[in-house]
């Protein structure tokens, strides 16, 4: 046996592991049940949505909150965090017969906190103002268009099954270029990491959250210590699924009625949106960066190569445990990518697979290189966690400068 083929042998077995002993991640049946029972009385519900340069999607999302057919009392909190497009504007002018929406701004940030926790708090306090008696808060992202029936299905499933926190994967824009490949990855990714079944299960202790949807109950949020809570946290919607599932149960989905109106034009910003936390993922631990890009290409380089090597060479053992990785690993995505294509290709398009593999594992390497360089989690001119504000701030106005 060569070295090749046993690198081969591992990779099969370790997709069979992922296939049939990781949760069923690869399945997309955790969906709403609107078969449950509505609840006698429906509860007040106040949605918080943030926003920065959010001009171009927020008439749409917010008018989609403001549309919904929901039995019980829904009003709406926008918050401006800092924006330079005239996100407040374009709110402002978004009709509302009922005056359900309240649009403020973020003040001054305080030492400690993260952009969008700021916001989200920000939010959550007008909220209480806005609506004290609201039972539930809905997060939800400035560039997010909710079906009408969304909220109701939402707290249908919190009142039906007890649950202190509902989220929904969104529908993520894959229409066009790298995002018809790279943005079912990315879902596909989300759920290795956070099988969707055990963050379902109140007996398991992998929890998490799609931030683009999340409906909370006020009185779960507040056991945690609020928002303030997940202050420095940048991936703040798996933090506070954590949070949260330590004192109740939590339910986390797929939908293809909700989604997100923001179109990814290039390869750039997927790149952008993945590296900005791919090392926070991984608690900024350079072997464990290391780990996971040999781990990537255990899984996604190996079958490729063991395939084509035991082609040329005639080596139909190799050829075969390639094929058999290829084709397993191929069979998982599938029902992910069905998600965002409908047609035939969806199935040739599982098969690249390894090509958003490798993709990944270069985000992941550009996340660490970012982070120790001092750029950091770096999104819309605003740093996080490991930094420099001043040199973004200086690149982006020259950036600026150059258009």
């Amino acid at each position: 046996m060569t070295t090749l083929t046993l690198v081969a042998l591992v990779s099969l077995t370790a997709w069979f592991y992922l296939c049939f002993c990781h949760g069923r991640f690869w399945l997309t049946g955790e969906r709403l049940d609107d078969g449950a029972r509505d609840p006698e009385c429906w509860p007040d519900v106040v949605a918080v949505v943030p926003a920065r340069d959010e001009a171009d999607y927020v008439e749409r999302s917010v008018g989609s909150l403001l549309r919904q057919d929901y039995p019980g009392r829904l009003s709406i909190v926008l918050v401006d965090d800092e924006s330079r497009d005239g996100t407040t504007e374009r709110a402002r002018g978004i009709p509302d017969p009922e005056s359900r929406l309240t649009v403020c701004a973020t003040p001054p940030r305080p030492a400690g906190w993260v952009g969008k926790m700021w916001a989200v708090h920000t939010g959550v306090e007008e909220a209480q103002r806005a609506d004290p008696g609201a039972t539930y808060v809905l997060l939800t992202d400035a560039d997010v268009e909710h079906s009408p029936r969304n909220v109701a299905r939402l707290v249908r499933t919190a009142e039906a099954r007890g649950l202190d926190l509902v989220s929904l994967m969104v529908r993520l824009d894959a229409s066009r270029g790298w995002a018809q490949l790279l943005i079912p990855a990315f879902v596909y990714f989300f759920s290795q990491l956070y099988p969707f079944p055990r963050v379902n299960d109140p007996g398991a202790r992998t929890a998490g959250a799609a931030g683009g949807c999340v409906l909370v109950r006020r009185d779960a949020l507040s056991r945690i210590g609020g928002i303030e809570a997940l202050r420095a946290e940048i991936i703040d919607d798996c933090a506070l699924g954590r949070a949260i599932k330590r004192g109740g149960p939590i339910w986390l989905g797929h939908t293809e009625s909700e989604h997100s109106i923001r179109p990814y034009e290039g390869l750039r910003e997927i790149w952008a949106m993945v590296s900005r936390s791919a090392y926070t993922q991984l608690g900024y631990r350079p072997q464990l960066a290391l780990g996971t890009v040999l781990g990537l290409a255990l899984l996604f380089v190996v079958p490729v190569t063991a395939l084509g090597v035991g082609l040329e060479r005639g080596d139909a053992a190799t050829a075969l445990l390639g094929l058999g990785a290829w084709a397993t690993m191929a069979a998982t995505f599938l029902p992910t990518v069905q998600i965002y294509h409908r047609s035939p290709a969806a199935a040739l398009l599982a098969w690249a697979l390894p090509l958003a593999g490798v993709l990944y594992g270069a985000m992941t390497l550009d996340s660490a290189w970012r982070h120790h360089t001092g750029r950091g989690a770096e999104w819309k001119g605003r740093v996080g966690a490991g930094a420099n504000e001043e040199s973004v701030r200086s690149r982006a106005a020259h950036s600026s400068g150059a258009r």
